[in-house]
């Protein structure tokens, strides 16, 4: 996962997600057909939003931070290709990240 510097800046309450690459083998060795290949899940927060205000005032602020690696919905988030070399990227909202892992 080689972290591109980017000139973007999610708007309140979104995150910006590097997915990370999922194996292609399994514990035990097994090799898995590109056929099988399942979108990521988890990925590393390269660039986040300010908190978001809801319509009655409060505050979500998300409970992980720039850096960290983190498990998103499976179908949560918008995917964006930066660029000739299709780099993708996935804007996940705050309360779409499951949780913060190594």
């Amino acid at each position: 996962m080689a972290t591109t510097k980017l000139n973007i800046k999610p708007t309140a309450g979104y995150a910006l997600i590097e997915p990370v690459e999922m194996e292609k083998r399994t514990a035990t060795g097994i090799v898995l057909p590109d056929t099988h290949d399942e979108k990521s899940q988890k990925g590393k927060v390269i660039a986040m939003g300010k908190a978001q205000t809801t319509d009655k005032g409060k505050q979500i602020v998300p409970e992980f931070k720039l850096g960290d690696v983190v498990i998103y919905k499976k179908w949560g988030g918008d995917e964006f290709k930066l660029g000739i070399s299709g780099q993708e990227y996935i804007f996940v909202k705050f309360e779409d990240v499951l949780a913060v892992t190594q």
